[in-house]
């Protein structure tokens, strides 16, 4: 279990993370995995008190995370500290003309898993892998940018021995036996199904069991 009592569980990243949260209620989850998550782990392990926070904004890229990374990581000193990012790092080159190198994604990234190792050196991290589903069918064509990507937060990972999710994979396998729209409307932003999915994972990683 990398969870103990009285641990603080901190979830980061853009819009998939934030899922409406309330900004002005510190303690606000919103309406996503981390909500999710947060009540599920909740009731399966009603021995452990832990704090969950939800620090995910809606847009950000992971230069993002590194301008608000004292106050919205190191301050909050997490015990468990687990990072969903880099689809907007993909998207903003096709809808914005503004993209993110897979060489700049990943020394960003590197840059402030450094810093929590540095600061907080016995916070255990969880990455979660950035996806996208092939639907609608101009999302096949982001492979191209995501891959990359993919490929540099596996490499972040075991350069600094994080735990690892490999959402890409497990969504695209999902996928396959259920209607385009049952995990996501628009290939990015997960149903209520999507992000329970997400739940299901995170929780089995960290009891190192099943679901």
């Amino acid at each position: 279990m990398l969870i103990g009592d009285g641990d603080v569980v901190l979830f980061q990243g853009d819009s998939i993370t934030d899922a409406g949260r309330n900004y002005e209620d510190s303690g606000s989850l919103g309406n996503g995995y981390p909500n999710l998550t947060a009540a599920l782990f909740s009731a399966m392990f009603q021995d452990k008190n832990v704090k969950f926070i939800n620090r995910g904004i809606s847009g950000n890229r992971v230069k993002d995370l590194k301008q608000r990374w004292d106050k919205d990581c190191i301050e909050l000193k997490p015990d468990v500290l687990s990072i969903l990012i880099g689809i907007n790092d993909c998207w903003r080159r096709f809808d914005s003309n503004d993209p993110t190198s897979a060489e700049d994604y990943k020394q960003t990234y590197i840059d402030i898993l450094t810093q929590v190792k540095e600061k907080l050196p016995s916070t255990k991290i969880i990455l979660l892998e950035p996806f996208v589903l092939p639907y609608p069918q101009d999302r096949k064509a982001w492979r191209a940018d995501l891959d990359p990507k993919i490929h540099a937060v596996r490499e972040v990972a075991k350069e600094f021995g994080t735990f690892y999710i490999p959402f890409d994979g497990i969504f695209n396998q999902a996928f396959i036996s259920k209607e385009d729209t049952f995990w996501s409307l628009d290939g990015v932003h997960p149903t209520s199904a999507g992000h329970a999915l997400i739940a299901k994972e995170w929780i089995k990683l960290v009891s190192g069991g099943s679901l």
